[in-house]
C-alpha cells in the first residue's frame, strides 16, 4: 500500500456506500465477477438528484478506493452533473493513483454511466 495516497488507503479501509440499493431504479455492470475487475452499480434517482447508490465490486485496493470516491463524487447531485463524471474526477478525488492502476476509475466512471443509462430507459419506457 506503499504506492497508494492515504486517500485511496482510507477508501480502501473504509469504503462508503458499498453494498446494494434495495430500491434503486438503476443498476449498471461493467467486467467479469468471475475474473479481472467487477464493478456493479445501484442508483436511486428521485426528481433527478441521485439520492442513493451503492455498488458491488471485485478488483484490487485501488478498484475499491475508486468506487468507494466515486460515490461521494455523485450522491446528492443533479443527473445532469453525474453524467459529467470523468475518470481524472476520481483520480483527483484520492490524489492521484499509481500507473498501474489507470483502469480503475474508468471501471467506476463506467459502471455508473452504465446505471443511468439503465435508469433512462427505464423512466423513458415507463413514461410511453
Amino acid at each position: 500500500m506503499n504506492d497508494y495516497s492515504a486517500e485511496v488507503v482510507d477508501h480502501f479501509q473504509h469504503p462508503r456506500n458499498a453494498g446494494p440499493v434495495e430500491d434503486a431504479n438503476g443498476t449498471g455492470e461493467i467486467g467479469n465477477p468471475d475474473r479481472g475487475d467487477y464493478i456493479k452499480v445501484f442508483i436511486r434517482i428521485d426528481n433527478e438528484i441521485l439520492a442513493k447508490i451503492g455498488y458491488q465490486v471485485k478488483g484490487s485496493a485501488a478498484a475499491v478506493a475508486c468506487a468507494s470516491a466515486m460515490t461521494e463524487l455523485v450522491v446528492g447531485r443533479h443527473v445532469d452533473d453525474v453524467m459529467m463524471l470523468t475518470d481524472e474526477d476520481i483520480v483527483e478525488a484520492l490524489n492521484g493513483l499509481p500507473e498501474s492502476d489507470v483502469e480503475c476509475p474508468n471501471l467506476s466512471a463506467r459502471g455508473l454511466k452504465t446505471a443511468l443509462q439503465n435508469y433512462f430507459e427505464r423512466n423513458v419506457r415507463s413514461r410511453t
